[in-house]
């Protein structure tokens, strides 16, 4: 379930970027309660800006030192690839007025915002997920030391608004909550759709397999988020020795599901580290 939002959180807000990550930030703020008129989003594609603000009633601007004037909170909402310049961008403006930035583009370590930033800002680096989309999203959070207990109250509140989050300690470990959390929606759909496959190929017809293999994930994932149970007690609950469930299992065993997941975690964590590397 959601994280509640706070009723504090403090305002002015700036969202850089108004692409479907920052849609869903802001209309899960609007929802929590927090006014419209104190939102206000950089963003250079003009129909996109004038969807903001016929969506949200929120202030658009053009570019990035416009939003990020006077704001108390920027969350920077854009593309690892442009950040450089968009920090170059506001870094007067935030020197003036000294904001929380909360930075929610892949691969982007701290070190290098406030190189770029400068003025000892309190920046929080989030990795989040496309199920935020809905209100159901998984986000780490790491803070550099310039952020105080009352800053990391805001940045937990703004993406609890869209789902649950988690304080990483260590920021190395930002690379293993991106292959986990951030690119796991991936996996998670390439089970449904290796679900649906098999059953279609066992003769179930397509739309059937697809709304059976998706209910039954949405189902099991409620029993696991909403039971607090472990995941192998819920396992071994569902499974009677000699069964069929018993039988699926060995074969998973048998090719060796454990082995290749813990590789494709480790694959996306090695790469993410280097995508951040690149971006240094």
């Amino acid at each position: 379930m959601p994280s509640p939002v706070l009723a504090t959180i403090p305002g002015p807000l700036a969202f850089i970027g108004g692409g479907n990550m920052a849609r869903s930030l802001i209309g899960a703020l609007l929802r929590g309660g927090t006014p419209a008129g104190s939102i206000a989003v950089a963003e250079p594609d003009a129909a996109t800006r004038a969807a903001l603000q016929r969506d949200f009633g929120v202030i658009v601007h053009a570019t990035a030192a416009e939003a990020a004037s006077g704001a108390v909170v920027v969350v920077l909402a854009i593309k690892p690839q442009i950040m450089k310049d968009v920090c170059g961008d506001i870094a007067a403006a935030a020197a003036d007025s000294r904001p929380l930035v909360v930075s929610i583009a892949a691969g982007i370590r701290l070190a290098q915002l406030e190189s770029w930033l400068g003025a000892g800002l309190a920046i929080v680096r989030v990795m989040p997920n496309t199920p935020a989309l809905i209100g159901a999203g998984a986000s780490g959070l790491v803070a550099n030391a310039a952020t105080g207990p009352a800053q990391r109250e805001t940045a937990a509140a703004i993406l609890g608004a869209a789902g649950i989050i988690e304080w990483i300690g260590h920021e190395d470990l930002m690379d293993t909550v991106t292959a986990l959390s951030g690119s796991g929606p991936a996996y998670f759909f390439l089970l449904v759709e290796a679900l649906e496959d098999a059953a279609v190929a066992q003769g179930l017809p397509r739309d059937a397999a697809r709304a059976l293999a998706a209910q039954t994930c949405l189902g099991a994932g409620r029993m696991l988020v909403e039971g607090g149970e472990p995941p192998a007690r819920l396992r071994e609950r569902v499974t009677s020795p000699g069964g069929t469930t018993a039988a699926a299992l060995a074969a998973f065993d048998a090719g060796g599901l454990r082995e290749l997941v813990a590789g494709a975690v480790a694959a996306a964590t090695t790469r993410g580290a280097e995508l951040s590397r690149q971006f240094s």
